[in-house]
């Protein structure tokens, strides 16, 4: 029976991009969720709804059903002694709270005498995501 709204499901899984692994759960415990309320990105979700257990796929999402296209003006700069003693490094994610305490990721674009330069887009926006999808069980 294909995956409903509202079923757990396991899968392993494989990501690509631009044909370089950039994440897998290949050999590890399988990604456990729950199908239709948001816990995947959309265009993953609406890829796999006719799977079965055991079934393996292929599955492109397009950027704009994942993390979304590359916003230039997502950055923004920050006054230096914000960051205390850390050590940055140009491409160095770090972890924040957002406006309403949730967690958010940004990456030190640029470090200047005085201030940080970091970007707000989610490291594989603007990225085709290319997935090997094998689902291992629905409950």
């Amino acid at each position: 029976m294909a995956i409903q709204e509202n079923q757990v499901v396991t899968m392993n899984y494989e990501l690509k991009v631009n044909g370089e692994v950039v994440d897998s759960n290949i050999g590890k415990d399988p990604l456990e969720f729950t199908f239709g309320i948001g816990q995947l990105i959309p265009g993953l979700e609406s890829r796999i709804n006719e799977m079965n257990e055991g079934d393996t796929k292929e599955v492109t999402v397009p950027a704009a059903e994942a993390y979304g296209e590359y916003n230039p003006e997502a950055k923004q700069a920050l006054p230096k002694e914000q960051f205390g003693d850390m050590e940055l490094e140009v491409g160095m994610s770090l972890q924040g709270q957002g406006e309403n305490g949730q967690p958010i990721q940004v990456v030190v674009d640029e470090i200047r005498d005085n201030e940080i330069v970091v970007d707000f887009n989610h490291p594989l926006a603007g990225q085709e995501l290319n997935f090997s999808i094998t689902i291992n069980t629905i409950i």
